[in-house]
């Protein structure tokens, strides 16, 4: 029983005095790793014993010895405590950081693993991966040059076989399709597959079909940014595509395009030229061609003139337009079919307004000239006809009133006075001079040097030609 009692004493008096120690190094253990915050802490897979089979001091010493062996590291310190290893100095690079982590973790007896090895970065001069490079890019060109020389083959000769397709294509389409542009563009789209076969081909023997894919993806995201950047000239060179099919115009003829008249000069890829009556240039963007209403006076070449004349309100309206129709009915340059037309329009505030319609040549026949002729015919034959044609009324005002200015008295009484002339009912009609009345000829022949002038953009090709 004393034994017994004695043994137990023992036991309480060991614990008692173990635990201080205990708590003393776990303190320890914990503020050493509480006092490095930058520190990394690694656990390992090692089932941690309840009994020590290695020492610390043993575990500690097995692991500087292999790190300073190595001449990695610099001022190394290892410290273990518990199985917990505290590994402290310098390395050179993070991977060998790394790999004195996992020395240690590997190590028996470890149970975590404290690096605090700081990272320190040498200065490395040396040439020899500039040099191992560039040798490696020169054992790459070295294998891949057979694949070099066999696209500098296939290449050249897929564009030989394209422009052979082309030029096929244009002898082809020579008489289906009138414009040279249009049968150009048409045999350069025939003819793209065949490059891009070559392409293709090159490609796959070189291993580069993803690339290729890419570059088709590429192409068409870049095609679309430069669409919209250059959406303007894209529009006119869809325009002049669609004109050259149309074909709404030749080369010398008189038309109208959104306001503007002339004669067609020429048509590039960007825009229209006009040759105006005043004998100058006029460039019309095709995208504005193509979107406005064009008037063609060369289609057909019968063309209606009109101008008004007032007459008084006195005057008889079926007398004048008797009149009227007896002159354009004389006139050579008027046509009977359409024939002519002379109309009642407006009653205005001292005039009743004729409208005077007539049918002529345009191709032959100046407009303007033939104009003013019957102008002046009419107004003569309804002056010999005692027509009064009188001007527009107009008001005066006089805000201060009219003056009254009493006119002196003639110094000699006995003078006779002068008589009016009497008019003679005989008096010819007014002559028309007969040389005004022959040059009718059309202005737009005077045009021909203005023609023959090149514009810019024109110089290569003229898309009006056939």
């Amino acid at each position: 029983m004393g034994k017994s009692f004695i043994r137990r004493l023992a036991l309480v008096v060991t614990l008692a005095a173990s635990l201080p120690a205990a708590s003393v190094l776990a303190q320890t253990s914990s503020d050493g790793i509480a006092n490095e915050p930058e520190a990394e802490v690694i656990d390992t897979d090692q089932t941690i014993s309840v009994t020590e089979s290695v020492r610390d001091d043993q575990i500690a010493t097995r692991i500087q010895g292999i790190l300073k062996a190595t001449g990695w590291y610099e001022d190394v310190q290892v410290d273990v405590q518990d199985g917990i290893v505290f590994l402290d100095g310098t390395a050179t690079s993070s991977k060998r950081q790394d790999w004195a982590r996992d020395l240690a973790a590997k190590t028996d007896g470890v149970v975590a693993v404290v690096n605090r090895l700081t990272l320190v970065q040498e200065a490395d001069f040396s040439i020899d991966p500039a040099v191992s490079e560039l040798r490696s890019l020169w054992d790459k060109t070295v294998s891949a040059a057979p694949l070099i020389l066999l696209a500098f083959l296939i290449l050249p000769l897929a564009l030989f076989l394209s422009s052979g397709v082309a030029r096929v294509a244009r002898w082809a389409l020579k008489d289906r399709l009138g414009s040279p542009f249009l049968r150009d563009v048409t045999a350069r789209f025939i003819a793209l597959p065949v490059f891009l076969v070559g392409l293709y081909i090159v490609l796959q023997i070189a291993g580069l079909t993803q690339l290729a894919i890419s570059v088709l993806g590429g192409a068409g995201v870049i095609g679309i940014v430069i669409g919209f950047a250059f959406r303007d000239i894209a529009e006119n060179f869809l325009a002049s595509l669609l004109l050259s099919v149309r074909q709404p115009f030749r080369r010398g003829d008189f038309v109208d395009i959104a306001g503007h008249q002339g004669v067609v000069h020429s048509m590039n890829t960007r825009s229209t030229v006009l040759v105006s009556p005043e004998g100058n240039h006029i460039q019309i963007p095709n995208a504005a061609v193509f979107k406005a209403t064009i008037e063609n006076y060369t289609a057909s070449p019968n063309r209606r003139g009109s101008f008004d004349v007032g007459i008084g309100y006195d005057a008889s309206i079926t007398d004048v337009q008797a009149i009227i129709m007896g002159e354009l009915a004389e006139h050579d340059a008027i046509l009977s079919d359409p024939e002519p037309m002379v109309l009642a329009d407006t009653l205005g505030a001292s005039t009743v307004i004729i409208k005077i319609y007539y049918w002529f040549d345009g191709a032959a026949i100046s407009p303007l000239k033939l104009k003013s002729v019957l102008i002046r015919r009419v107004m003569a034959a309804l002056t010999d006809a005692g027509i009064s044609m009188p001007d527009e009324a107009r008001e005066i005002i006089f805000p201060e009133g009219v003056p009254l200015v009493e006119a002196p008295a003639p110094s000699d009484t006995t003078a006779p006075t002068r008589t009016p002339a009497p008019v003679r009912k005989d008096t010819p009609k007014t002559k028309i001079a007969p040389a005004m009345d022959e040059d009718l000829s059309n202005e737009v022949d005077n045009l021909e040097p203005q023609m023959q002038v090149q514009v810019e953009g024109d110089k290569d090709s003229n898309l009006l030609d056939s």
